[in-house]
C-alpha cells in the first residue's frame, strides 16, 4: 500500500512498548502485591473448603459399608450437593478476585492512557503504536520513533495513581454448609 506523499511527511508516529510500561509503572508493584496479599486469604478459604469436602467424603467411605441402603443414598446426595455448593462458591470467589484484579489495575491504565494522550497531543503525533501488544501488527519500526521511556519517565514523574489498592471487604465471608458440626 502505497501512502501519498504529503501525508507521510506531515504525519508524526511514535510507538511504545505497554508491557514495559506496565512491568515499570510506579503503583503497579503495590496493586500485585495487594492483590497477592488478597489472594491468600482466597486460596486458604479454598483449601479449607477442599479439605473439609475431602473429611466428608472420607468420613463416609468409611461408614458407607455399615448403612443400608437408603441412607447411603441420602449421604451421597448430600454428598453431592455440597460438592456443587462448594464448587458454586469457588467459581464466585474467582469471580470476584477477577474483578478486584481489574479493580487494582483500572488506575494504573488510566493513568497510562492519560499520559500516552498528553504525550501524543504535546509531541503532534497523529498515531502511537503499541509493539509490545499480541495484537501488535508492527513488524519493523526506527528505534527513534520509540517513547516508551518517555511515557515512563512521565509516569514516574507522577507517582502511583490514586487508586484503590486498600483491601477489599470482598471475599472473606466464611464458607456455609461445609464443616461437619461437633460431636457430642
Amino acid at each position: 500500500m502505497l501512502v501519498p506523499a504529503a501525508f507521510a511527511q506531515s504525519t508524526k508516529i511514535a510507538y511504545i512498548n505497554s508491557q514495559k510500561i506496565m512491568a515499570e509503572a510506579p503503583g503497579r508493584s503495590e496493586a500485585e502485591a495487594t492483590y497477592d496479599n488478597e489472594m491468600k486469604g482466597v486460596r486458604a478459604q479454598l483449601q479449607k473448603m477442599d479439605d473439609s469436602l475431602k473429611s466428608l467424603v472420607e468420613a463416609y467411605q468409611k461408614e458407607a459399608p455399615k448403612l443400608d441402603s437408603a441412607t447411603r443414598v441420602r449421604r451421597e446426595t448430600a454428598l453431592r450437593a455440597t460438592e456443587d455448593d462448594m464448587s458454586k462458591h469457588a467459581q464466585e470467589l474467582n469471580q470476584q478476585m477477577q474483578q478486584r484484579q481489574v479493580e487494582l489495575a483500572r488506575p494504573l491504565l488510566e493513568q497510562v492512557s492519560k499520559v500516552l494522550d498528553q504525550m501524543r497531543e504535546e509531541g503532534h503525533y497523529a498515531m502511537i503504536f503499541d509493539v509490545g501488544s499480541q495484537a501488535s501488527v508492527v513488524v519493523s519500526a526506527d528505534k527513534s520513533l520509540e517513547i516508551t521511556d518517555q511515557v515512563l519517565a512521565r509516569l514516574k514523574q507522577l507517582g502511583p495513581p490514586k487508586g484503590s489498592t486498600s483491601p477489599t471487604t470482598g471475599p472473606t465471608q466464611k464458607p456455609s454448609g461445609i464443616s461437619r458440626p461437633p460431636r457430642g
